[in-house]
């Protein structure tokens, strides 16, 4: 969930995070990854954003992970190979504070191979860095600060003045997302304006994917109780396929 939020907030407001993470306010287009390899690596928080000059490449995660090293150097590769003009900027994001040493971590090294990347760890930077700009408004929970709560109802102040209903309707579902992260879903709920995130694309993209994930938690709970397949898909709303797939899972 972590991840879709950060990819929508990286392609809805590129502009923001071109300004943020380059220091250059322009756009940025989608770089697939297919268009680096006929197998592209598995990755859920890679996003791929490139301009005429220059390919930004961002991994947010929640936690870190041994293989990201590797990763930043391949796709370092993988896109001169594509592109071997462009300049690449590359960092990993983490989101969630952790005493892991791997959040140090700028470096892939292998024998007389080394390839640096930058990496941000979101408590540490200056919460008024994500307040100048409306797309980072859901990251300034997770930044520097003594009081979460306070700068949650900045947040909601800012997105009240922002004249377009539709991007206040989406930062503010994505701040509810990320906010989970350090505050009690009670508080974020008393700050942030339901009415307004129930009208974001995010949010029913959340509630669909909280609504498939309880139906198969029951398509489970029945299959275990013997049910037929049939019977499960009508009661359940899955596909016979669905339902298939979590009785092989299941086994």
């Amino acid at each position: 969930m972590f991840d879709n939020i950060c990819k929508f907030l990286a392609e809805t407001f590129s502009t923001d995070f071109a300004t943020w993470l380059l220091g250059e306010s322009i756009e940025l287009t989608e770089l697939s990854p297919s268009e680096l390899s006929l197998e592209p690596i598995r990755a859920d928080a890679l996003i791929l954003r490139q301009s005429e000059d220059v390919v930004l490449h961002c991994e947010f995660q929640t936690e870190p992970k041994a293989d990201i090293p590797f990763r930043m150097a391949d796709y370092r590769l993988r896109v001169y190979r594509r592109f071997p003009n462009k300049r690449m900027q590359q960092m990993v994001i983490y989101l969630q504070q952790t005493r892991s040493e791997r959040v140090q971590q700028t470096a892939f090294t292998l024998e007389r191979t080394h390839h640096e990347f930058d990496v941000i760890r979101l408590w540490e930077q200056p919460t008024e860095v994500f307040l100048r700009s409306p797309g980072l408004l859901p990251f300034v929970v997770l930044s520097q600060t003594s009081d979460r709560t306070q700068v949650l109802r900045q947040v909601a102040q800012a997105i009240d003045q922002l004249p377009d209903r539709q991007a206040q309707s989406n930062i503010t579902a994505s701040a509810y997302v990320l906010a989970g992260l350090v505050l009690e879903k009670e508080v974020v709920g008393q700050v942030l304006r339901r009415d307004m995130m129930q009208e974001s694309v995010t949010y029913q993209e959340i509630r669909q994917e909280g609504e498939q994930s309880k139906a198969q938690q029951i398509a489970l709970n029945m299959i275990r109780e013997g049910m037929a397949l049939e019977a499960i898909a009508r009661v359940t709303g899955l596909s016979i396929e669905q339902v298939e797939q979590l009785q092989e899972l299941g086994e």
